[in-house]
């Protein structure tokens, strides 16, 4: 499988936006998020999403996002699996203040989200992503440099066991816009090795 953009369709196309074979930029519209139902009591799911669909089940994507632009509280942009408004899951940096940022990743399963975070200087404005599927089993993962990945998130996705869309996103939930820019996205073999450590249980 191959990453090739002219097989990427809109989920909520942007009013602005540019996509080159090796670059794609967004502009966010105010307002704009994704999140379902918990602990906030509200449900924003208009965020555009720009993905590519397979039934491939063991493969990693990767991108290298710049969101040099976000300044307002929760400007974000990263990868995303967007299977519908209540199930998908992402991962991004989330502008917070002038000092720091949130890193982390949302998972939705059946139209509940949750949000693991970390905080990370205010200065960090490129993110490396890589998406990585086992079955309906996923990982995301972090890098600065695109080189060495650290991971933020293993998870089951209950309706993500048959074919899938992935592929980016990016919003500002509050009064804000800016331009992220999205480069150097490539797919390869599964980098999310199986794992050899304890057996399961015996049935």
């Amino acid at each position: 499988m191959d990453f090739h953009i002219n097989e990427l369709v809109w989920t909520r196309e942007p009013a602005q936006y540019s996509l080159d074979k090796n670059r794609i930029e967004i502009v966010t519209m105010p307002g704009t998020d994704l999140w379902q139902r918990t602990y906030y009591h509200f449900r924003n799911d208009n965020a555009p999403v720009l993905q590519m669909e397979t039934a491939e089940k063991y493969f990693s994507f990767a991108v290298k996002t710049d969101f040099t632009g976000s300044h307002h509280r929760f400007d974000q942009c990263g990868i995303v699996m967007y299977l519908d408004s209540e199930n998908w899951l992402k991962a991004s940096v989330e502008y917070e203040n002038e000092e720091f940022q949130h890193l982390g990743s949302v998972v939705t399963n059946h139209g509940y989200s949750d949000w693991a975070t970390t905080s990370i200087p205010a200065s960090v404005k490129t993110m490396w992503y890589r998406f990585s599927r086992r079955d309906a089993d996923y990982c995301m993962e972090c890098s600065p440099d695109g080189e060495a990945f650290t991971q933020m998130r293993i998870c089951h996705m209950w309706e993500g066991a048959e074919s899938i869309k992935f592929g980016i996103y990016a919003c500002s939930p509050e009064e804000s816009s800016f331009k992220a820019v999205f480069t150097d996205m490539q797919i390869t073999e599964c980098m999310w090795k199986a794992h050899e450590g304890q057996k399961p249980d015996a049935e």
